[in-house]
Protein backbone atom coordinates (compact mmCIF):
# COMPACT_ATOMS: atom_id res chain seq x y z
CA UNK A 1 0.00 0.00 0.00
CA UNK A 2 1.31 3.21 -0.76
CA UNK A 3 1.90 6.35 1.97
CA UNK A 4 -0.31 9.12 1.68
CA UNK A 5 2.66 11.24 -0.29
CA UNK A 6 2.31 9.16 -3.10
CA UNK A 7 -0.63 10.34 -4.41
CA UNK A 8 0.70 13.49 -5.24
CA UNK A 9 3.29 11.99 -7.13
CA UNK A 10 2.99 11.26 -11.26
CA UNK A 11 5.10 8.37 -13.04
CA UNK A 12 7.57 9.39 -15.03
CA UNK A 13 9.47 7.39 -18.10
CA UNK A 14 13.08 7.67 -18.28
CA UNK A 15 13.02 8.12 -21.40
CA UNK A 16 17.56 8.46 -21.77
CA UNK A 17 20.54 8.00 -19.81
CA UNK A 18 23.47 9.88 -20.70
CA UNK A 19 27.05 9.46 -19.04
CA UNK A 20 28.05 13.27 -18.79
CA UNK A 21 31.44 12.15 -17.22
CA UNK A 22 33.03 9.63 -15.31
CA UNK A 23 30.85 10.01 -11.90
CA UNK A 24 27.89 12.19 -13.47
CA UNK A 25 25.34 10.81 -15.24
CA UNK A 26 21.76 12.64 -17.05
CA UNK A 27 18.49 10.93 -16.85
CA UNK A 28 15.53 12.20 -19.32
CA UNK A 29 12.26 11.82 -17.69
CA UNK A 30 8.89 12.16 -19.92
CA UNK A 31 5.66 11.75 -17.93
CA UNK A 32 3.19 9.12 -18.94
CA UNK A 33 0.39 11.44 -19.22
CA UNK A 34 1.33 14.34 -20.99
CA UNK A 35 -0.56 16.57 -18.57
CA UNK A 36 1.37 15.77 -15.65
CA UNK A 37 4.28 17.85 -16.97
CA UNK A 38 4.41 21.61 -15.60
CA UNK A 39 6.30 24.26 -16.48
CA UNK A 40 9.34 24.88 -14.20
CA UNK A 41 11.73 27.94 -13.84
CA UNK A 42 15.81 27.72 -13.62
CA UNK A 43 17.08 26.63 -10.54
CA UNK A 44 13.78 24.38 -9.20
CA UNK A 45 14.07 20.82 -8.35
CA UNK A 46 12.14 17.29 -8.65
CA UNK A 47 11.46 15.38 -5.65
CA UNK A 48 11.46 11.80 -5.90
CA UNK A 49 11.01 8.54 -4.65
CA UNK A 50 13.50 6.20 -4.27
CA UNK A 51 13.13 2.90 -2.18
CA UNK A 52 14.97 1.79 0.34
CA UNK A 53 17.03 -1.26 1.60
CA UNK A 54 13.69 -1.56 3.37
CA UNK A 55 10.91 -2.36 1.60
CA UNK A 56 9.52 1.21 1.78
CA UNK A 57 10.07 5.11 0.33
CA UNK A 58 12.98 7.51 0.84
CA UNK A 59 12.47 11.63 -1.12
CA UNK A 60 15.31 12.67 -2.88
CA UNK A 61 15.75 16.17 -4.80
CA UNK A 62 17.45 16.63 -7.62
CA UNK A 63 17.76 20.14 -10.01
CA UNK A 64 16.29 19.94 -13.32
CA UNK A 65 19.21 20.74 -15.47
CA UNK A 66 17.67 21.09 -18.60
CA UNK A 67 15.96 24.24 -20.08
CA UNK A 68 12.42 25.26 -19.26
CA UNK A 69 12.58 25.71 -23.16
CA UNK A 70 12.20 21.36 -23.29
CA UNK A 71 8.83 21.21 -22.81
CA UNK A 72 7.74 17.70 -21.99
CA UNK A 73 10.52 16.49 -20.65
CA UNK A 74 12.96 16.69 -17.37
CA UNK A 75 16.22 16.37 -17.52
CA UNK A 76 18.10 15.68 -14.06
CA UNK A 77 22.11 15.30 -13.72
CA UNK A 78 23.46 13.19 -10.91
CA UNK A 79 26.22 12.77 -9.31
CA UNK A 80 27.01 9.02 -8.38
CA UNK A 81 28.10 9.23 -4.79
CA UNK A 82 30.80 6.56 -3.77
CA UNK A 83 31.46 5.53 0.21
CA UNK A 84 34.56 7.18 1.41
CA UNK A 85 35.07 4.64 3.76
CA UNK A 86 33.99 0.66 4.10
CA UNK A 87 31.98 1.94 7.19
CA UNK A 88 29.92 4.39 4.93
CA UNK A 89 27.17 3.51 3.22
CA UNK A 90 26.95 4.54 -0.52
CA UNK A 91 24.76 7.30 -1.60
CA UNK A 92 21.17 5.08 -1.89
CA UNK A 93 19.39 7.05 -4.77
CA UNK A 94 22.69 8.32 -6.58
CA UNK A 95 23.54 4.58 -6.75
CA UNK A 96 19.99 3.51 -7.15
CA UNK A 97 19.91 5.67 -10.45
CA UNK A 98 23.00 4.91 -11.80
CA UNK A 99 23.25 0.78 -10.89
CA UNK A 100 19.81 0.08 -11.63
CA UNK A 101 17.32 2.30 -13.59
CA UNK A 102 17.95 2.22 -17.45
CA UNK A 103 15.89 3.62 -20.26
CA UNK A 104 12.55 2.31 -20.25
CA UNK A 105 11.94 2.52 -16.04
CA UNK A 106 9.34 4.18 -14.77
CA UNK A 107 9.76 7.05 -11.62
CA UNK A 108 7.28 8.64 -9.36
CA UNK A 109 8.52 12.49 -9.06
CA UNK A 110 6.72 15.42 -7.97
CA UNK A 111 6.29 18.46 -9.76
CA UNK A 112 9.30 21.55 -10.08
CA UNK A 113 9.40 23.46 -6.65
CA UNK A 114 11.80 25.72 -5.17
CA UNK A 115 12.82 29.17 -4.15
CA UNK A 116 16.42 28.93 -5.74
CA UNK A 117 15.61 30.47 -9.30
CA UNK A 118 16.91 33.20 -12.13
CA UNK A 119 15.45 36.43 -11.08
CA UNK A 120 14.10 37.29 -14.86
CA UNK A 121 12.96 40.78 -13.47
CA UNK A 122 16.31 41.96 -13.15
CA UNK A 123 18.56 43.78 -15.19
CA UNK A 124 21.55 43.56 -13.36
CA UNK A 125 24.67 41.48 -14.37
CA UNK A 126 24.68 37.93 -13.23
CA UNK A 127 27.88 35.54 -11.91
CA UNK A 128 26.65 31.89 -12.45
CA UNK A 129 29.32 30.03 -9.42
CA UNK A 130 29.03 25.98 -9.42
CA UNK A 131 31.27 23.71 -7.54
CA UNK A 132 30.89 19.62 -8.93
CA UNK A 133 27.61 18.28 -9.85
CA UNK A 134 26.16 22.26 -8.11
CA UNK A 135 26.18 23.59 -11.92
CA UNK A 136 22.78 21.18 -12.72
CA UNK A 137 21.04 24.77 -11.55
CA UNK A 138 23.46 27.40 -13.52
CA UNK A 139 23.24 25.12 -16.52
CA UNK A 140 19.34 25.46 -16.56
CA UNK A 141 19.65 29.20 -15.84
CA UNK A 142 22.46 30.12 -18.35
CA UNK A 143 20.52 28.40 -20.99
CA UNK A 144 17.75 31.08 -20.53
CA UNK A 145 20.38 34.21 -20.12
CA UNK A 146 22.00 33.11 -23.29
CA UNK A 147 18.76 32.65 -25.64
CA UNK A 148 16.54 35.07 -23.80
CA UNK A 149 18.74 38.03 -22.10
CA UNK A 150 21.30 40.54 -22.82
CA UNK A 151 22.86 40.75 -19.21
CA UNK A 152 26.61 39.96 -19.08
CA UNK A 153 26.96 36.99 -17.56
CA UNK A 154 30.23 35.30 -15.98
CA UNK A 155 29.71 30.96 -15.55
CA UNK A 156 32.37 29.95 -13.26
CA UNK A 157 32.94 26.71 -12.52
CA UNK A 158 35.17 24.46 -10.19
CA UNK A 159 35.75 20.82 -10.29
CA UNK A 160 38.61 18.54 -9.58
CA UNK A 161 39.46 17.47 -13.39
CA UNK A 162 38.07 17.25 -16.65
CA UNK A 163 37.52 13.51 -16.18
CA UNK A 164 34.75 14.78 -13.80
CA UNK A 165 33.57 17.94 -15.53
CA UNK A 166 30.24 17.12 -16.88
CA UNK A 167 28.10 19.19 -19.32
CA UNK A 168 31.14 21.25 -20.73
CA UNK A 169 29.90 21.13 -24.69
CA UNK A 170 26.87 21.77 -23.60
CA UNK A 171 28.05 25.08 -21.88
CA UNK A 172 30.47 26.16 -24.26
CA UNK A 173 27.98 25.76 -26.97
CA UNK A 174 25.13 28.45 -25.21
CA UNK A 175 28.04 30.59 -24.29
CA UNK A 176 28.99 31.10 -28.49
CA UNK A 177 25.21 32.12 -28.33
CA UNK A 178 25.79 35.52 -28.06
CA UNK A 179 28.57 38.10 -26.92
CA UNK A 180 28.96 39.18 -23.36
CA UNK A 181 29.20 35.35 -21.50
CA UNK A 182 32.34 34.56 -20.30
CA UNK A 183 33.43 31.12 -19.17
CA UNK A 184 35.72 30.42 -16.33
CA UNK A 185 36.61 26.74 -15.10
CA UNK A 186 38.96 25.55 -12.50
CA UNK A 187 40.53 22.17 -11.95
CA UNK A 188 41.62 21.64 -8.46
CA UNK A 189 43.90 18.95 -9.92
CA UNK A 190 44.46 20.09 -13.59
CA UNK A 191 47.37 18.95 -15.27
CA UNK A 192 49.49 21.35 -17.63
CA UNK A 193 48.21 19.61 -20.60
CA UNK A 194 44.55 20.55 -19.48
CA UNK A 195 45.83 24.23 -19.16
CA UNK A 196 47.87 24.01 -22.57
CA UNK A 197 44.70 22.80 -24.43
CA UNK A 198 42.68 25.52 -22.09
CA UNK A 199 40.47 22.81 -21.06
CA UNK A 200 40.50 24.84 -17.38
CA UNK A 201 41.50 28.48 -16.74
CA UNK A 202 42.70 28.02 -13.49
CA UNK A 203 43.79 25.13 -10.95
CA UNK A 204 43.49 24.37 -7.28
CA UNK A 205 40.82 26.46 -5.77
CA UNK A 206 38.74 29.53 -6.60
CA UNK A 207 40.68 32.21 -4.96
CA UNK A 208 39.47 35.68 -4.24
CA UNK A 209 42.20 37.03 -6.68
CA UNK A 210 40.73 34.98 -9.64
CA UNK A 211 37.24 36.58 -8.83
CA UNK A 212 38.68 40.10 -8.55
CA UNK A 213 40.73 39.41 -12.19
CA UNK A 214 37.56 37.92 -13.71
CA UNK A 215 34.93 40.74 -12.38
CA UNK A 216 34.56 44.19 -13.05
CA UNK A 217 33.37 46.55 -10.38
CA UNK A 218 29.71 46.10 -10.24
CA UNK A 219 26.22 45.56 -8.99
CA UNK A 220 25.72 41.87 -9.25
CA UNK A 221 22.91 38.89 -8.97
CA UNK A 222 24.77 36.23 -7.53
CA UNK A 223 23.78 32.25 -8.33
CA UNK A 224 25.71 29.66 -6.00
CA UNK A 225 25.26 25.77 -5.62
CA UNK A 226 28.05 23.05 -4.79
CA UNK A 227 29.29 21.14 -2.30
CA UNK A 228 29.07 22.70 1.00
CA UNK A 229 33.29 23.54 1.72
CA UNK A 230 33.10 25.44 -1.94
CA UNK A 231 29.72 27.60 -0.67
CA UNK A 232 31.47 28.66 2.58
CA UNK A 233 34.72 29.53 0.68
CA UNK A 234 33.24 31.35 -2.00
CA UNK A 235 30.39 32.90 0.55
CA UNK A 236 33.48 34.10 2.30
CA UNK A 237 35.03 35.78 -0.83
CA UNK A 238 32.42 37.22 -1.77
CA UNK A 239 31.36 39.05 1.11
CA UNK A 240 34.66 40.57 1.83
CA UNK A 241 35.33 41.29 -1.96
CA UNK A 242 31.85 44.09 -0.45
CA UNK A 243 29.04 41.75 -2.42
CA UNK A 244 25.97 42.64 -0.46
CA UNK A 245 24.43 39.37 0.91
CA UNK A 246 21.04 39.76 -0.67
CA UNK A 247 22.51 39.79 -4.08
CA UNK A 248 23.67 36.06 -3.13
CA UNK A 249 21.36 33.59 -4.01
CA UNK A 250 22.29 30.05 -3.36
CA UNK A 251 20.87 26.11 -2.77
CA UNK A 252 22.58 25.44 0.48
CA UNK A 253 20.55 22.32 2.38
CA UNK A 254 21.83 23.15 5.92
CA UNK A 255 21.66 26.27 8.10
CA UNK A 256 22.29 29.65 6.43
CA UNK A 257 24.72 30.51 9.22
CA UNK A 258 27.05 27.84 8.23
CA UNK A 259 27.91 29.77 5.18
CA UNK A 260 29.47 32.22 7.20
CA UNK A 261 31.56 31.84 10.70
CA UNK A 262 29.81 35.59 12.09
CA UNK A 263 26.01 35.86 12.06
CA UNK A 264 24.18 36.80 8.86
CA UNK A 265 23.88 40.46 8.33
CA UNK A 266 20.24 40.08 8.55
CA UNK A 267 20.30 39.55 12.25
CA UNK A 268 19.09 42.09 14.71
CA UNK A 269 19.16 41.60 18.50
CA UNK A 270 15.46 39.72 19.37
CA UNK A 271 12.98 41.27 21.68
CA UNK A 272 13.08 38.73 25.03
CA UNK A 273 10.11 38.98 27.71
CA UNK A 274 9.72 36.87 30.68
CA UNK A 275 6.32 37.79 30.73
CA UNK A 276 3.86 35.65 30.06
CA UNK A 277 3.62 35.72 25.89
CA UNK A 278 1.33 37.86 24.09
CA UNK A 279 1.04 39.61 20.93
CA UNK A 280 -0.25 42.54 21.32
CA UNK A 281 -1.92 44.60 18.68
CA UNK A 282 1.31 46.95 17.48
CA UNK A 283 1.93 45.04 14.25
CA UNK A 284 2.67 41.01 13.31
CA UNK A 285 4.88 39.30 16.39
CA UNK A 286 6.51 35.77 16.61
CA UNK A 287 5.72 34.43 20.10
CA UNK A 288 8.02 31.36 20.87
CA UNK A 289 5.87 29.43 23.66
CA UNK A 290 9.13 27.83 25.08
CA UNK A 291 11.25 30.35 25.55
CA UNK A 292 8.94 33.34 26.01
CA UNK A 293 10.84 35.01 23.40
CA UNK A 294 8.49 37.52 21.56
CA UNK A 295 9.98 38.65 17.66
CA UNK A 296 8.65 41.28 15.62
CA UNK A 297 8.05 40.00 12.28
CA UNK A 298 10.31 41.88 9.77
CA UNK A 299 8.47 41.32 6.70
CA UNK A 300 11.62 40.91 4.37
CA UNK A 301 12.23 37.70 5.11
CA UNK A 302 10.98 34.70 2.51
CA UNK A 303 9.68 32.77 5.30
CA UNK A 304 9.15 32.29 8.83
CA UNK A 305 12.47 29.80 8.71
CA UNK A 306 14.66 32.19 7.64
CA UNK A 307 13.07 34.94 9.80
CA UNK A 308 14.36 32.35 12.65
CA UNK A 309 17.70 31.77 11.31
CA UNK A 310 18.05 35.34 11.14
CA UNK A 311 17.44 36.01 14.89
CA UNK A 312 20.37 33.33 15.48
CA UNK A 313 17.50 30.62 16.12
CA UNK A 314 17.57 27.26 14.16
CA UNK A 315 15.22 24.49 13.81
CA UNK A 316 15.60 21.50 12.79
CA UNK A 317 14.80 21.53 8.47
CA UNK A 318 16.77 19.93 5.39
CA UNK A 319 15.06 20.94 1.91
CA UNK A 320 13.74 24.33 2.68
CA UNK A 321 10.99 23.65 0.13
CA UNK A 322 8.01 22.28 1.81
CA UNK A 323 9.58 18.74 1.08
CA UNK A 324 10.96 16.56 3.76
CA UNK A 325 8.39 17.92 7.21
CA UNK A 326 11.87 18.50 8.87
CA UNK A 327 10.84 21.68 10.03
CA UNK A 328 7.23 20.96 11.04
CA UNK A 329 6.59 22.75 14.26
CA UNK A 330 3.34 23.12 16.11
CA UNK A 331 1.19 26.51 15.13
CA UNK A 332 -0.04 27.57 18.91
CA UNK A 333 -2.50 30.20 17.97
CA UNK A 334 -2.57 32.36 14.76
CA UNK A 335 -2.46 32.42 11.23
CA UNK A 336 0.16 31.46 8.14
CA UNK A 337 0.17 32.12 4.72
CA UNK A 338 1.84 28.94 2.61
CA UNK A 339 3.84 30.59 -0.33
CA UNK A 340 5.07 26.89 -1.57
CA UNK A 341 2.22 24.20 -1.43
CA UNK A 342 3.96 21.61 0.99
CA UNK A 343 4.29 18.08 -0.18
CA UNK A 344 1.88 16.53 2.33
CA UNK A 345 -1.30 18.49 3.61
CA UNK A 346 -0.42 20.05 7.23
CA UNK A 347 -3.23 19.16 9.86
CA UNK A 348 -4.67 21.70 11.94
CA UNK A 349 -2.02 23.20 14.79
CA UNK A 350 0.72 22.39 12.61
CA UNK A 351 2.97 24.20 10.29
CA UNK A 352 6.11 24.12 8.11
CA UNK A 353 8.05 27.29 8.81
CA UNK A 354 10.36 26.48 5.16
CA UNK A 355 7.30 27.92 3.07
CA UNK A 356 5.14 29.83 5.17
CA UNK A 357 4.69 33.87 5.96
CA UNK A 358 2.81 34.62 9.04
CA UNK A 359 -1.10 36.47 8.26
CA UNK A 360 -1.21 37.60 12.08
CA UNK A 361 0.93 37.49 15.16
CA UNK A 362 1.60 33.82 15.86
CA UNK A 363 2.47 31.74 18.35
CA UNK A 364 4.87 28.22 17.91
CA UNK A 365 5.94 26.18 20.24
CA UNK A 366 9.52 26.48 19.83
Amino acid sequence: MLDATASRFRPFEVVSKVRESTTITSFRLAPLERQHWLSFEPGQFLTIRVPDRNGGHVLRNYTVSSSPREEGTYRITVKRETAPTQDVPEGLSSCWLHDEIEPGAVVEIDPPRGAFKLDSTSSRPVVLLSGGVGLTPTVSMLDVLARESDRPVWFIHACDSAAVHALRAEVENLAALRPGITLHFCYRFAESSDLEAALCQSSGFLTRATLQSLLPLDDYDIYMCGPPPFMQALYRILTDLGVRKERIAYEFFGPASLLSETAPATARPALTRTAEPTTGDDGVHLVLQKSGRILAWDGTSGSILAFLEAQGIEPEFSCRAGVCGTCEQGLVSGEVDYFEEPLEEMPDGRVLLCCTRPKSSIVLDL
